[in-house]
């Protein structure tokens, strides 16, 4: 026989898990800094909710106007904020003027409903906009988690237990049709609220678990990141540069081609000791974007020192390798840098090679390629040379 003891007390221990989890994103947001939009995002969610569920069980000892429609509005915004900041945590961007719109019509219309006894509509409402605010955002996370998340994918299905509460708040609004003459309130002791409280439960705890993985995914990716990156044109470091260039020759040994563009900034020296040092960072970083277009997502693009970098193309021949860095000098060419209201002229040299079988190691091709650099050099610069 099920009691009001029992749904009472998971009614309790979702309020809990709640607060908790509150304090464990405002940490993650304020003092750890990390996703701090998305992580204050899910604290607000969790406060909100855990204070929705707080005026739902204290109705009948508070006053109606406390626990009733204000708890309604928290439990859609609470709703609102979790499906902004789940895919926010991936995408890193908070989307949450729909789910403001939603909250504010939901409260207009909760407004009009009267709070006589009959309680069937509100629940539809809340329940309806709950499972709708969840389907959407379950859908933004499943796509932005399916896509590279700098650099890497990350799997898409964790964005499932976003589905299970859509689901879930479906039920309870379907629950008020099918038996209508059943009261939406969690701590009556019926069948149903004992399932929907523990699924609850469960799906509350899922949530902030998967979405805490994701955070801290996020972290560590962006120490990686740190690890990997030059930190003055965001191009891969050289031992970063260096491991890519490993795995493709490891590929080539298995039919996978690849080729090198060596790539060295013209008279750089003289740019930096006419215009200082600034200016010669502000070249570097221009040459690195004019460059960009000129990338696939399978490249790799590295600074090896100075001005020297080093692009590594993957299932490329000699002569594709050879179009690439034409467009490429080309680019750098027809972009100045303007500096103190000066344009000063950039332009780079480039050589290319191909790996080849025979090579024992990357690095023997980049010997090749480097070669053909300094020969770029001696033909007077702003040249592709093999």
């Amino acid at each position: 026989m099920i009691t009001a003891a029992q749904t009472q007390t998971l009614l309790a221990a979702i309020i809990l898990v709640a607060a908790l989890a509150t304090l464990v994103w405002l940490a993650l947001a304020l003092i750890a800094r990390i996703a701090p939009r998305a992580s204050l995002a899910m604290a607000c969610a969790n406060a909100a909710a855990a204070l929705s569920l707080t005026l739902h069980a204290l109705r009948g000892v508070l006053p109606d106007a406390v626990s009733y429609w204000p708890g309604d509005v928290l439990a859609v915004a609470s709703f609102a904020l979790l499906g902004a900041a789940a895919p926010a945590i991936t995408t890193r961007q908070l989307v949450w003027k729909p789910g403001a719109a939603v909250v504010v019509v939901a409260a207009l219309a909760l407004l009009a409903l009267p709070y006589d006894g009959d309680l069937r509509w509100q629940a539809r409402l809340v329940n309806g906009a709950g499972a709708g605010l969840t389907l959407a955002a379950g859908i933004a996370a499943w796509r932005s988690l399916g896509g590279p998340a700098n650099g890497r994918r990350t799997p898409a299905p964790l964005a499932l237990p976003l589905f299970l509460i859509a689901l879930l708040m479906a039920a309870r609004s379907l629950e008020t049709v099918v038996h209508p003459g059943t009261m939406p309130d969690m701590r009556l002791p019926t069948e149903f609220n004992l399932v929907f409280l523990w699924t609850a439960l469960v799906l509350t705890l899922l949530q902030n678990a998967t979405l805490a993985f994701l955070v801290l995914m996020r972290l560590i990716l962006r120490i990686e990141r740190l690890l990997e990156r030059d930190p003055l044109t965001d191009t891969l470091n050289r031992r970063a540069f260096d491991q890519s260039l490993e795995q493709a020759h490891a590929w080539l040994k298995r039919g996978r081609g690849y080729a090198l563009v060596m790539i060295d900034m013209d008279r750089f020296k003289q740019l930096n000791d006419s215009l200082g040092h600034a200016a010669g960072d502000a070249a570097l970083r221009q040459m690195v974007r004019e460059l960009q277009p000129c990338l696939r997502e399978v490249d790799r693009f590295g600074r090896l020192g100075g001005e020297e970098f080093c692009v590594l193309l993957p299932d490329t021949d000699l002569a594709g390798a050879a179009l690439v860095a034409e467009r490429m000098r080309a680019l750098v060419d027809a972009a100045p840098l303007r500096w103190l209201e000066q344009d000063w002229p950039l332009s780079a040299s480039f050589g290319i090679a191909e790996g080849e079988r025979e090579d024992e190691s990357g690095d023997m091709v980049l010997a090749r390629a480097d070669a053909a650099l300094y020969r770029a050099k001696n033909q007077g610069r702003n040249v592709v040379q093999a």
